[in-house]
Formats: structure tokens, sequence, C-alpha cells
């Protein structure tokens, strides 16, 4: 698979190096950009933006710098978002909803973000058949059939801990090899299938160790 040739921490790093890309093309009339820059923009350092591009062809030339244009498309076709490609979304409650509404604004207002969200899944009858900003709710049992008609390639899931598993699978079975999950909990998954885990306690209970403490 392709994620296993090169370090997954370089693929999480390119769509950072995209966004600031995106944001020179859109805002400004930059033409070109140094790794110093980029590197700056995108939190990290020169040496390791040179590296991680380095992976994939010579891209930039020395003392000049990278083409912004000519990058931009170069990391789309690396990230496959040349052309568009359909999510699934399983879990429509308050996060799922709001994932919903952030996930349609970034793909209207960002022309690199080719991912298309095309379904809606939840387990409440109650929710099923009805709508979140024009999108329908469909319910488990149609995820089979919505995956080949979408032609879905990535999920989000954003379910009870309790439910993500059986969840998963069933969208594995139904051939689907990229998940994206904000479920508390780790997925078991078959080696060809790619998880993104999303855990927003874990990350608050990080950042609470930097909180400072009140003096005494």
């Amino acid at each position: 698979m392709r994620w296993n040739k090169i370090s997954d921490a370089v693929i999480r790093r390119l769509p950072l190096y995209l966004r600031v890309l995106d944001d020179l093309a859109n805002e400004t009339d930059v033409s070109l950009i140094s790794s110093q820059e980029l590197g700056v923009k995108a939190g990290v350092g020169p040496a390791l933006v040179r590296k991680d591009l380095a992976w994939f062809g010579e891209f930039g030339k020395q003392g000049v710098g990278y083409e912004v244009g000519f990058l931009r498309n170069e990391l789309r076709k690396i990230l496959n978002l040349e052309q568009e490609m359909a999510v699934g979304l399983a879990g429509v409650g308050s996060l799922g909803e709001a994932l919903v509404r952030y996930h349609l604004k970034r793909y209207d207002d960002n022309d690199s973000f080719n991912l298309r969200l095309a379904a809606l899944f939840d387990s409440d009858p109650t929710k099923v058949g009805s709508t979140v900003e024009g999108i329908t709710i469909a319910s488990l049992e149609e995820i089979p059939q919505k995956v080949a008609e979408e032609q879905i390639q990535i999920v989000i899931l954003a379910v009870p801990a309790e439910g993500a598993q059986d969840v998963a699978n069933r969208f594995i079975r139904a051939g689907v090899k990229c998940i994206l999950n904000y479920a508390p909990v780790k997925l078991h998954v078959p080696d060809t299938v790619q998880v993104a885990s999303v855990d927003l306690s874990l990350e608050l209970q990080r950042l609470a160790y930097y909180v400072p403490k009140p003096a005494n």
C-alpha cells in the first residue's frame, strides 16, 4: 500500500504545506516560496520541508525556492486530490452535524479540498430520511448500497464508542479503506485499512498539563 512506503508523519505534513500554498495562491501574487518561508508558515523547520518533499521528487531550485502553483499542483497529485473523492459520515448527533457544516464550508471555500461529503448515516430511526444541509440521512443497513452508489472512499465516524467497531466493520465490508475516527475507542481493522483517530478528550487532557498552576 502507498502508506507503507513513506512514513505517515511525512504524509501528515503534506496537507499543511498544501494549505500554505492554497492561501498564497488565493490571497497574494507571490509566485515563489523558499523552504524557510514554507516551513515557518507550516510550523516546521526548512530542512524537514526539503526532506519531506524529496521523497516525491525534485520540486525546487537551490537559491530560488519552489514555484507556488507548480508545487501546489504536485501536492494535490500526491494526495489524490486531483479528482473529486466521495466521503461518508456516520453518526449525525451534535458532533456529526458540526462536522457536516465544517466539511461543506471547507469544500465550498477551498478548490484544493476535493473531498465531497456524499452521504450521512445514523442508527436512530427518527433521523433516517431527514436531511442535514441538504444531505439525506441513511440507515446503517444502507451502507453497502450507498458506498457502491456514491463510490465512497473515506468515512468519518462520529458515533458513540460502544458502536464504533460495528459501524467500522460495516464500512470495511462495503469496501471502504480509509476511516477518520472521532469515537474515543481504538478500532481493530485489517492491515489494508488506514485509520486516523481524533480523541478530543485525550487532547484536552494533554493540554491540561500545560495550564499554569495557580501561585500559592
